[in-house]
């Protein structure tokens, strides 16, 4: 006896659309968290970067046996005056001790501008730049120690999950999580 061959097995432009739609609120469901994770993702790398960032300048002043600096920079040349880290940031040896870059002063590594979104601020003695000594610790221009604590969080979030990169006065950077009231 001999089967039959059925002419097709498919499925109907019913169990299709039934298909497409449980697949559609599955993803608006899945879209919010996913924008989270997304912000999540951004701050972490941020605080990472200039963890590591402040940690290659302290390197390079141990290393190099001279002061090292690392400012924000918006144009990956100069210090900038005015604005927060979120603007990117640069590395240079600075022999004359003035914490600004000179144009006999070249630049080591550039950082560019963190992901929108996210904003990244230090406490007043860390706010224009970090400046390390050939002995592996922080100092001010005016010789005074330097230690402060720079905070990535949400921009313009209101008590948002923050990552700190707080520096002590030996200059070793630490990485530790935080909550932040405002991070406007």
């Amino acid at each position: 006896m001999k089967r039959m061959r059925t002419a097709g097995a498919g499925v109907t432009l019913i169990e299709l659309l039934a298909v497409l739609g449980l697949l559609a609120i599955l993803a608006a469901l899945a879209a919010p968290a996913l924008g989270q994770m997304v912000l999540n993702q951004r701050q972490s790398t941020a605080a990472r970067d200039i963890w590591l960032a402040l940690a290659l300048t302290r390197s390079e002043a141990i290393r190099q046996g001279r002061r090292m600096v690392l400012c924000r920079s918006p144009d990956g040349s100069g210090c900038a005056p005015a604005g927060d880290w979120s603007q990117g940031w640069i590395l240079f040896a600075d022999p004359n001790h003035n914490a600004q870059r000179d144009a006999s002063e070249a630049v080591l590594q550039v950082w560019a501008a963190v992901a929108p979104g996210v904003r990244v601020r230090g406490n007043t003695p860390v706010m224009r730049y970090v400046s390390y000594m050939p002995q592996g610790h922080t100092e001010l221009v005016s010789g005074a120690f330097q230690a402060g604590t720079i905070t990535v969080c949400r921009a313009g979030a209101s008590s948002s999950p923050a990552q700190q990169i707080v520096i002590s006065r030996s200059g070793r950077p630490r990485l530790q999580q935080s909550t932040v009231g405002s991070c406007l």
